[in-house]
């Protein structure tokens, strides 16, 4: 039997999606393929498909708060409440020592929006820096949404993010299992954070690359395998999740969404920005090694692809290395519905997916009106939900610049 203070669960999820602020909003439209991607009219740059997230954002502080903080602080914030309550660990002082809950956020970018807003702001003040904000140093450091987040809950254990690009997400739960392992911590908020939509240098830089996706009707703008695809649209948001060890989870009592039994990460080691399908797929093997699985074990791989040109071709490229001959492994993508929410991208992925354990369902890739024949792949659910399947295992890919990849597997909790 194995060691339940070993085993890793999922236990509380709290989320801000373009399209939903609560985790059964979110499946419901995911479902559905409904996307609420808009147009954003951003200063220096102009007007872009891009996902906005709409919530309550005084739920759990106040607005003065909220203004001295950041953005991706407030999502933080909101999404580390709402998972907790959601684990029924409200307040969690009943079951956990502050001192022993660590908060781990992953971000592909953090301080621009605030750098940006702050010389747009002194430009009105003929750049005197004499009105520069005493707010920007913590600000703008990298562990700032984490530490929003400790001081929001009076958690006092660890508190760090992770800066590993579009893998960030990923990464976050891979330390908080990590960490549990060490015996570090005895529970941990986990997930990843996105401002990037307030940010026009982030657009601009896609665009110079020319991976910025455009589209007549912006909900149809993040296409990921089309043969028209013409790059990201960029979203903000956020997810965070309860991670255990399922002895404390038992002991509770807690629901369990599912176990995190293998993870990798890997780099590239080739290019900044064009990723390395060999790479991507000794990834996605070391995963399933550690999570002791087969290919043929897994249910549901859900997929990075953002959009680009050559980055779904050589994800395609490493998926079917993986999973050639795998009829009951099916393979799905999000971002087609909400855009690339970057450091949030794996955890709100991850957690649109984790529902169907229990409901049976693998909601669809949207927007695909032409497949391109080197992203074709077998058993990709387009267009409409696959109702009626048994999922046991989900492997969720994240990769991002630089050349780092990440594979999680989450599986379905059983006793033994």
């Amino acid at each position: 039997m194995l060691n339940p203070f070993n085993r890793i669960v999922i236990t509380g999820c709290g989320l801000v999606a373009p399209n939903a602020s609560n985790l059964a909003e979110f499946r419901e439209k995911l479902i559905a393929g409904h996307s609420e991607i808009t147009r954003v009219d951003l200063r220096y740059f102009g007007p872009a498909p891009a996902g906005v997230c709409h919530f309550p954002e005084t739920r759990y502080r106040k607005n003065k708060e909220n203004r001295k903080g950041t953005r991706a602080g407030c999502i933080g914030v909101y999404c580390a409440h709402e998972a907790l309550a959601d684990a029924g660990l409200t307040p969690f002082t009943d079951f956990y020592d502050p001192a022993r809950v660590g908060v781990y956020t992953g971000l592909t970018e953090h301080g621009t929006v605030e750098t940006e807003n702050e010389v747009y702001a002194l430009s009105q003040y003929s750049y005197d820096t004499r009105y520069w904000t005493h707010h920007h140093n913590p600000r703008t450091v990298l562990n700032n949404p984490a530490g929003e987040i400790t001081m929001s809950l009076h958690v006092t254990g660890p508190h760090y993010s992770i800066g590993a690009a579009c893998a960030a997400g990923n990464a976050s739960l891979i330390q908080a299992a990590q960490m549990l392992r060490l015996g570090e911590v005895d529970m941990a908020l986990a997930g990843g954070l996105s401002e990037a939509v307030g940010s026009f240098g982030i657009f601009a830089s896609f665009k110079a690359q020319n991976a910025l996706a455009e589209a007549e009707d912006p909900r149809k703008a993040s296409r990921p395998f089309d043969a028209g695809r013409n790059g990201i649209v960029i979203s903000e948001g956020g997810c965070m999740f309860v991670v255990e060890t399922l002895a404390r989870a038992l002991e509770r009592g807690a629901k369990i969404y599912g176990e995190i039994t293998g993870y990798a990460i890997n780099s590239d080691a080739t290019d900044f920005v064009l990723p390395n399908p060999a790479r991507q797929a000794e990834c996605m093997r070391l995963a399933l090694a550690r999570a002791d699985l087969t290919p043929r074990q897994i249910s549901l791989v859900n997929t990075h692809a953002t959009g680009t040109q050559q980055g779904d071709i050589a994800e395609c490229t490493a998926i079917r290395a993986i999973f050639a001959n795998c009829p009951a492994t099916f393979i799905n993508n999000t971002k087609s519905i909400i855009g690339h929410a970057m450091g949030a991208a794996g955890t709100l992925e991850l957690a649109g997916n984790l529902p169907a354990f229990a409901d049976g369902i693998i909601h669809p890739t949207i927007n695909i009106e032409e497949i391109d024949p080197e992203c074709a792949l077998d058993n990709l659910v387009a267009d409409t939900a696959r109702r009626n399947v048994e999922v046991t295992s989900i492997l969720n890919n994240s990769f991002g610049m630089m050349g780092i990849n990440s594979t999680l597997i989450v599986r379905k909790y059983a006793a033994e």
